[in-house]
């Protein structure tokens, strides 16, 4: 029975227990079994925090409490795993009142925030999958900020890793962005997908060795920066990373940061598939949610690979049949002139221009955007402008292409909207030539729309069903046509994009997803909230749409780790009593 005035469970009397050596509660909040070893009384949840094996069916030896599911050791009087991967298990003080055993379980917990950061560090330490999910869904149920399980996993993952900034990173970051789409439980699958590969790519690498800046104070920026581009020029990284450290310790703004680290990478070719570009910017994009004092840590990670990038000029697509490298050296020594004659012009981007940018004629497209530049073009708005002729591409893929070619017009697209952003941030004629970079790409992924597939039509009098047909269609291989058709309709309709945000999320992360799908939702839906064209709107998630239903489905093991955390969590049974 329970005394409600001191919160104590009568677990029967202690003759009774010392002859069984263990006896169960289950009147409480929780089943509790309390053990009789070496003298002295012990109660404990009786679920293996592993995953949730009754403990009751253990063995004890020397004081350690063993599971005898997956062989998690624990010291029985503090509840310390000596086995990380299975977490500590609760204890609850214990006491004895003639003659009878009574368990408090009225004590104080642990701060759940606080365990759940520790575990999930932990987690990420060991690589364990089970481990990252328990610690995810904690957090998120006991109300935890988002913001602090991606600054816990993100500066984990730069300071953890030599070689910079990765691919993790990159989709950490991209799923906190689209998290804030979504509410309460939703947010728990992205984040794990985010904190899990952060882990993955840290594991079993050596720590990155920060460096220390230069130590001068009065050094300008302007010279920082130049010298900073120098060092990249000729890929020394040690020297760069040190200038850069000046440039944060010195009163720049964040806008003078993304000009200095942009101009850098666009002073070659779209470097290394536009991943450069992209992960610049959502090393910003962490900064932003986590906090600018991190700077010293998160930028640097990305010198490496600006530095060491494949540089898109020494590419014979580049050279041959058409020389773009020469065709744009010509035209950025006028891009300086090209602004000022727009100078006090205010532009606005027709219907057809995207489709200007499409064409089979490169010098064709270099005009299109210089006359757009005499108009009055900001470079944001011609960034604007390449990202929708990319997602135009990806609309427009037919399957009858390789399945990796998937993969380059994804990297165009990930690399226009990450320009995109990254010129919100400050504009420069530099960080411009970065534009043209992105149109030329565009350029060259054009035989991937040959034959191009038709933009589906929509369906009259799509209900608000269509959403969860769009979750049962991406059970089955090969349906990239249907599934922008029925995202098409949904919204033709008058679907309200949250809904589908949603849905896109949800038939990301059930899946065991590559890298470039996370790059695909959410830059499409970055891209849909800077728009007000409801064409252009439905062209976005029709592109992200037919892009996941690529690649879906898949073995879905990652999301079967989670379905079992949040079993354990909920306290839920997952093994059969015989």
């Amino acid at each position: 029975m329970e005394n409600s005035a001191t919160k104590l469970l009568d677990a029967g009397s202690l003759d009774e227990i010392k002859l069984k050596g263990r006896t169960v509660v289950s009147s409480g909040p929780v089943p509790i079994v309390v053990f009789y070893s070496g003298g002295d009384l012990h109660a404990v949840d009786n679920r293996c925090p592993h995953m949730g094996f009754p403990l009751h069916r253990g063995t004890i030896e020397d004081g350690i409490l063993t599971c005898h599911w997956h062989h998690a050791r624990f010291d029985l009087k503090s509840g310390c795993t000596f086995d990380l991967f299975a977490d500590d298990a609760t204890v609850y003080p214990v006491e004895v009142v003639d003659g009878r055993v009574y368990v408090d379980v009225s004590a104080t917990p642990r701060d759940p925030v606080e365990r759940g950061l520790r575990r999930l560090e932990e987690g990420m330490d060991q690589n364990i999958r089970l481990v990252v999910a328990k610690a995810v869904v904690a957090l998120i149920r006991a109300g935890a900020n988002p913001n602090d399980i991606v600054r816990v996993s993100g500066l984990y993952g730069v300071r953890r890793r030599r070689s910079g900034w990765s691919n993790g990173m990159t989709i950490l970051s991209a799923m906190a962005n689209v998290s804030d789409h979504l509410e309460g439980d939703e947010r728990i699958a992205p984040l794990y997908q985010g904190v899990l590969h952060v882990a993955s790519n840290t594991s079993g690498q050596p720590p990155r060795i920060p460096l220390r800046p230069l130590e001068s104070k009065d050094i300008p920026h302007a010279a920082l920066r130049r010298w900073f581009r120098y060092l990249i020029e000729v890929r020394n990284a040690d020297g760069a990373e040190r200038t850069l450290l000046a440039a944060i310790e010195h009163p720049s703004s964040q806008a003078d940061l993304a000009e200095m680290m942009v101009t850098a990478a666009t002073d070659h070719f779209y470097l290394d598939g536009g991943h450069v570009i992209d992960f610049i910017n959502k090393a910003f994009e962490l900064l932003d949610r986590i906090g600018w004092e991190h700077a010293a840590d998160v930028l640097p990670s990305l010198i490496r690979q600006l530095s060491g990038a494949q540089r898109s000029e020494e590419q014979n697509s580049w050279r041959s049949p058409v020389d773009l490298v020469t065709l744009l050296s010509e035209t950025f020594d006028s891009l300086n002139q090209l602004l000022e004659e727009g100078r006090g012009e205010e532009w606005k981007r027709d219907s057809g221009f995207a489709e200007e940018l499409l064409r089979d004629d490169p010098h064709a497209i270099v005009a299109a955007l210089n006359e757009a530049l005499r108009q009055g073009a900001r470079p944001v708005q011609l960034a604007e402008a390449v990202a929708l002729a990319a997602a135009l591409r990806i609309a427009r893929f037919h399957v009858r292409n390789e399945f990796s070619d998937w993969i380059s017009v994804l990297h165009t697209f990930s690399y226009a909207n990450a320009l995109h952003q990254m010129l919100k941030r400050a504009e420069s004629p530099e960080m411009l030539r970065g534009v043209y970079h992105g149109a030329m790409r565009v350029y060259l992924d054009r035989f991937l729309n040959v034959p191009a597939a038709r933009l589906p039509a929509p369906s009259a009098g799509e209900d608000g069903k269509a959403m969860e047909e769009y979750l049962q269609l991406l059970n089955q291989q090969q349906q990239v046509d249907e599934a922008g058709r029925l995202v098409n309709s949904f919204l033709t309709s008058g679907g309200e994009p949250e809904p589908l945000f949603r849905t896109l999320a949800e038939s990301l992360v059930r899946e065991d997803a590559e890298f470039h799908s996370f790059q695909m939702l959410e830059a499409a839906i970055c891209q849909y909230g800077e728009r007000t064209d409801v064409g252009e709107q439905r062209i976005l998630m029709v592109a992200a749409a037919r892009f996941l239903a690529a690649k879906a489905p898949t073995q879905r093991e990652l999301l079967q780790t989670l379905q079992i955390a949040q079993r354990l969590h909920r306290g839920e049974a997952i093994y059969e009593e015989g």
